[in-house]
């Protein structure tokens, strides 16, 4: 959502300790969290770059270490952001720096915690993918791209109040076994391994939400089968690597070979 502004000075109760790994940090730690902190920024700034998001909306977490992450603070225009604003949260719900974090905190610590294989996730309210969203639809298997997230299908999570833990139960069980899905009358979320795989995840959304209006202002949309998707997820699953799996293809080393004469 749409962030409300928040003062500088907020700050959790005062018999709150900070993680036990602040207390006699080393420097080394402490140079991490600050690149932590400006690829979040980064992450934050690349929003408005690719056009998924307006003025404070969406929010990005990145995970720190076990039962910890940073997430993108409450009300401040993403230009605006140096490091020292960028918050640190537990898993109980704890928060360390000068400004508050985002009020979808929920979200992104309980997808964190439950999914193991995602580092990093995005939320944005992208247009067309949340003008989908806004009528209850998912997008299904009309394009193959689909599978990058995951599945056969991205659903869309029904409609709670933004900062609920009624919405962070929906969104995930949206994601059970895919890294997207959307947000009825609210928006998207996109996982990744790292920042720039959410961020890329987030626009292959709003793209394919963008294909599918299209497609349904035109007329009947052919679906995808069952069978057609597997045989896709499976064959993203080592999409981009080098050792990905093709008879007709044979890798000759990474020296280039003379000129035929």
């Amino acid at each position: 959502m749409s962030e409300p502004r928040s003062a500088p000075d907020e700050r959790p109760a005062a018999d709150a300790q900070p993680p036990s790994d602040q207390q006699g940090v080393s420097n080394e730690s402490c140079r991490s969290d600050e690149r932590q902190r400006a690829l979040l920024i980064d992450a934050c700034r690349e929003l408005t770059r690719r056009g998924l998001t307006h003025g404070t909306s969406g929010n990005i977490s990145l995970r720190r270490g076990p039962g910890q992450f940073f997430l993108s603070p409450s009300g401040l225009p993403y230009e605006q952001l140096d490091t020292g604003d960028i918050p640190l949260m537990d898993r109980a719900g704890r928060w360390f720096g000068r400004r508050r974090p985002s009020t979808e905190w929920r979200m992104h610590r309980d997808i964190l915690e439950h999914r193991p294989d995602v580092a990093a996730v995005v939320h944005t309210h992208s247009s067309r993918a949340t003008a989908l969203a806004c009528t209850g639809r998912g997008i299904p298997a009309f394009h193959y791209m689909v599978a990058a997230a995951g599945g056969a299908d991205i659903r869309c999570a029904p409609y709670h109040a933004f900062g609920t833990q009624a919405l962070s139960d929906a969104a995930l069980a949206a994601l059970d076994g895919r890294m997207a899905c959307l947000l009825a009358n609210h928006g998207v979320i996109a996982c990744g391994r790292d920042l720039e795989a959410a961020l890329r995840l987030a626009g292959e959304i709003e793209n394919l939400a963008t294909q599918y209006c299209a497609a349904l202002a035109i007329g009947a949309v052919r679906i995808l089968d069952a069978e057609d998707m597997a045989v896709v997820v499976d064959r993203f699953r080592t999409y981009g690597r080098a050792d990905a799996t093709d008879p007709d293809l044979t890798f000759m080393g990474d020296i280039l070979p003379a000129k035929a004469p």
